[in-house]
């Protein structure tokens, strides 16, 4: 019996992906093969492998080959959105990069050359199957933003809670002892604490049906909350003569 076989994919070619680069605001040219269906590493951009930024976010892969280490030039690398489940040990090499997005992956793993990136200002690992990170990890000194939600993580290394730069450290839904307590406790409001706005082709079937119901519910929480009919008036109010304009901003309802 044959074996069965994976999604194919997309075939990207040379003149597709040198159509796909575009020149950043900051002046970097940035290759951007996002949401093309890619489920094979393309060989051809290796071809284009002096751009400074890449982004394969939003495809279908499950592995990225040694060979990204002829991306030298690279200070910021999009892998977000694919089915990536293993990072080669070559990622180290890209010393210059400054950003890396492993979000929504199954990475159960991390490779400890992950730490050579001495550069790394902002890293995303939220959303994937970790249930540990290495604590050589602290050895990444100029991280300031580093997201590890929606993880299985049981213990933050404590190199890494102390990282010199470390401003924005993201480790909800996480089952870390030091926040069971807080999570047990019932909120009855729902607060918003970060807003992402995606058309509906861009959601898989999943979140859209879970969007879908979150509307839904935010539907029917409208219909139920009173609101007030009498309108604020004010009679006495009336427009400033020429006299009183310079002091508009005193009297002004706000």
């Amino acid at each position: 019996m044959p074996k069965a076989k994976g999604p194919q994919g997309k075939r990207i070619t040379l003149k597709m992906a040198k159509n796909s680069i575009r020149v950043a605001f900051n002046g970097r040219r940035r290759l951007d093969l996002s949401k093309m269906g890619i489920a094979t590493f393309p060989k051809c951009i290796l071809e284009l492998a002096d751009v400074e930024e890449l982004d394969l976010s939003r495809n279908m892969l499950k592995k990225i080959p040694n060979t990204i280490e002829k991306f030298q030039n690279l200070m910021w690398l999009d892998l977000h959105s694919n089915q990536i489940d293993e990072l080669p040990n070559t990622i180290g090499t890209l010393q210059n990069l400054t950003f890396l997005n492993l979000c929504n992956n199954k990475l159960k793993s991390l490779p400890e050359e992950l730490t050579l990136l001495k550069n790394l200002r902002s890293l995303n690992l939220g959303l994937n199957c970790l249930e540990t990170i290495p604590t050589t990890l602290g050895a990444l000194k100029e991280i300031i933003e580093l997201g590890l939600f929606d993880n299985s993580l049981t213990i933050i290394p404590k190199s890494v809670k102390k990282l010199p730069k470390l401003e924005r450290l993201n480790v909800l839904r996480n089952p870390l002892p030091e926040f069971t307590e807080k999570e047990d406790e019932v909120d009855p409001i729902k607060r918003i604490e970060t807003l992402y706005l995606v058309q509906d082709k861009d959601l898989c079937g999943s979140c859209l049906q879970m969007c879908q119901g979150e509307r839904d519910e935010l539907k029917e929480l409208e219909e139920i909350t009173p609101s007030s009919s009498n309108k604020p008036s004010f009679p006495s109010l009336l427009t400033p003569n020429s006299s009183a304009r310079d002091n508009q901003e005193e009297w002004r309802v706000r």
